[in-house]
């Protein structure tokens, strides 16, 4: 974690406890992620043996490899002022995810790691537009070998996946009609709404009212990243307003209006947030970063934020460490912390009876890991 900007003046928690006890509880705290691309869940390993797959097969070709080993090398490496990830999930699209089976072992080993760090429950992106027009593998073959893995990860760890098609704001508005009559046709319980992610100025909110409204009717859940970049609140008010989503993903200069703040509270939208986001830690001074990061005055303002890791093997962090930074960098104390818990629950995208048991059972193990660890 040596690229993330330590906060100068941490918050009531990580004044009164250790970093050390806090990490130690929050891992063993039950968790969901509401919040995680697919690829860029992609441990170093598995994308260094594709890559050698890759280049194996283009040796065979007479033709030059499309990933070096300088490439792995640069695409996990994320320094003070880390560029965004794009290029590593756009390689992967284009190169080295040739099979459905490759998307079994990346949606597998993506729910083995999560499970690893106590998340029971985790909805993650994957953007079926790429996987359909990049690396020529049509949505239904894919989608069999992801919900094969789902299944897989929970006889084996226990850990409930879900998954959320997202559509790719860097195509046209027709291709993400297309992508969400897909997800129609194919109904399964594995696939629980619709998002939209990837470049937010190339593809702003108002570009997919159409595709959304859709999904709607559909019976579909939906969320969208917005406010991402630094862009203006409009981006997040249209997608609240005019997508109508039930919960929105990073969403941080809400901050900058207030009516729409209010809005926002009096709905009890949730906000999944991310602390390792990238534009932040490139456009603030180290020494600023943590004091005057949106999601420290998200709490100020008491907008219900829920943490997630974005892009875990790519952004250097895991479950446990992004609700660690909640508490060390941004001021949030171990009873903002209880509240983060219930966020995840109630905007996840469950029936009433799972959410009404996991708020009393992980409520209670919640605080009795706080007794256990002292902590106030």
């Amino acid at each position: 974690m040596s690229s993330l900007h330590p906060s100068a003046a941490g918050g009531a928690a990580a004044t009164h406890h250790t970093v050390d006890a806090l990490e130690t509880f929050l891992r063993g705290v039950p968790k969901m992620e509401l919040h995680c691309h697919l690829l860029g869940a992609v441990r170093r390993d598995t994308f260094a043996q594709l890559a050698r797959r890759a280049s194996l097969k283009a040796l065979s070709a007479g033709t030059q490899a499309p990933i070096s080993e300088a490439d792995v090398e640069a695409f996990y490496t994320r320094g003070d002022k880390p560029v965004g990830v794009l290029r590593v999930l756009r390689a992967l699209d284009r190169w080295l995810l040739t099979c459905p089976d490759d998307f079994h072992r990346l949606s597998y080993e993506y729910l083995q790691d999560a499970a690893a760090e106590n998340v029971r429950y985790a909805e993650f992106f994957w953007n079926p537009t790429g996987t359909a027009h990049v690396s020529g593998l049509d949505y239904p073959s894919v989608l069999a070998a992801i919900r094969r893995a789902v299944a897989d990860a929970q006889h084996d760890f226990g850990i409930v996946g879900r998954l959320i098609p997202a559509i790719d704001r860097d195509a046209c508005a027709s291709s993400a009609n297309e992508m969400v009559q897909w997800v129609i046709d194919h109904r399964t319980e594995e696939v629980v709404g619709i998002g939209i992610d990837y470049q937010e100025a190339a593809g702003p909110p108002d570009l997919f009212v159409e595709a959304f409204a859709t999904a709607r009717r559909a019976g579909l859940r939906t969320t969208a990243h917005a406010g991402e970049f630094g862009l203006p609140a409009v981006n997040v008010r249209c997608a609240i307003d005019r997508l109508q989503v039930d919960r929105v993903d990073h969403g941080y200069s809400i901050v900058d209006d207030a009516a729409l703040t209010r809005q926002a509270l009096d709905a009890g939208l949730v906000f999944t947030v991310v602390p390792t986001n990238s534009y932040y830690l490139r456009t603030l001074a180290a020494e600023r970063w943590a004091q005057d990061h949106p999601i420290r005055k998200m709490r100020e303002l008491g907008l219900r934020v829920h943490p997630n890791t974005d892009d875990p093997t790519l952004h250097h962090v895991t479950p446990t460490r992004a609700w660690l930074m909640m508490a060390r960098d941004f001021g949030y104390s171990v009873d903002d912390l209880r509240q983060c818990l219930h966020n995840g629950i109630d905007g996840a995208w469950v029936d009433d009876s799972t959410r009404r048991s996991w708020r009393t059972e992980w409520t209670a193990q919640f605080d009795a890991l706080r007794a256990q660890h002292g902590l106030q």
